[in-house]
């Protein structure tokens, strides 16, 4: 079954990856803010596409690493260069998810 897979990608990013942890955290605080903000459904829609886009990213980046490392266990400039691209598209989805968020208290507060 192949969301079996997917699952156990999941729980192992869970589990090994405390940015991956810490990503799911902002996710619940943002869920939180909106239940409590009760916005219209556009910012429903909004902030869960871009929870959806970070966490995504952050599983590519650790599926980046985890196969550059095994393939290439010693230290190389172009697998450091690819792991840090890698962190920095999680980087910026999660900026813009903070922009986002600051849109959405400074119209709702």
């Amino acid at each position: 079954m192949r969301a079996g897979f997917a699952l156990a990608g999941l729980r192992a990013a869970w589990s090994l990856e405390s940015s991956f942890r810490t990503q799911v955290l902002a996710a619940l605080a943002a869920l939180v803010l909106l239940f409590a903000l009760q916005p219209p459904v556009i910012w429903w829609a909004l902030v869960l596409v871009v929870i959806a886009f970070i966490l995504a990213a952050e599983l590519f980046n650790t599926a980046l690493e985890h196969l550059a490392d095994h393939l290439h266990p010693e230290q190389h400039p172009k697998i450091r260069l690819a792991k840090d691209c890698a962190a920095a598209a999680v980087l910026v989805l999660s900026m813009a998810a903070l922009g986002l968020s600051a849109l959405m208290l400074w119209q709702f507060l």
